[in-house]
């Protein structure tokens, strides 16, 4: 054990859509800005102060697939991963760096049928054949595939 951790669980909304962007050989990297909200009652005013909080969330291959099919702006999305910081140099020629989410497994909170209104969801709760991905929304996108009992 190396003796450090770095590891992230949010709870969020997402501010935009999942962008996409597709390398040669089959991989692609999705993005997207997720929003986790604190609130408190400040005790000297008594008012109720929301403080919002942006992410920058990096999804992989599958996993971005998946959630550029099933999220849209506005769901609600449990995600786990661990930050990682990019130094990258502007057109002003400035070093310039961004702190990302490197995800590494999510769970879909809400859908995009729950954010299209009522008769939306009523038109899907009747239809025939549900959508099995909707059925089990969790994906682990961690590759250990090892042989452990537990």
């Amino acid at each position: 054990m190396s003796g450090t951790l770095n590891k992230v669980m949010l709870i969020g909304h997402l501010g935009d859509e999942v962008k996409m962007h597709y390398f040669d050989g089959g991989n692609c990297v999705g993005r997207f800005p997720l929003a986790t909200n604190e609130t408190y009652v400040n005790k000297q005013t008594n008012e109720r102060v929301s403080n919002t909080e942006w992410h920058n969330i990096v999804v992989r291959n599958k996993a971005a697939e998946i959630c550029e099919k099933y999220l849209s702006k506005g769901d609600k999305v449990y995600i786990e991963g661990r930050l990682k910081t990019r130094k990258w140099t502007d057109d002003k020629g400035t070093d310039r760096y961004s702190t990302e989410i490197q995800c590494t497994d999510f769970t879909f909170l809400s859908t995009k049928n729950e954010n299209q209104g009522s008769q939306a969801a009523a038109a899907n709760t009747q239809a025939a054949t549900p959508d099995p991905a909707l059925s089990s929304p969790t994906e682990s996108i961690t590759e250990d595939n090892d042989d452990l009992p537990f």
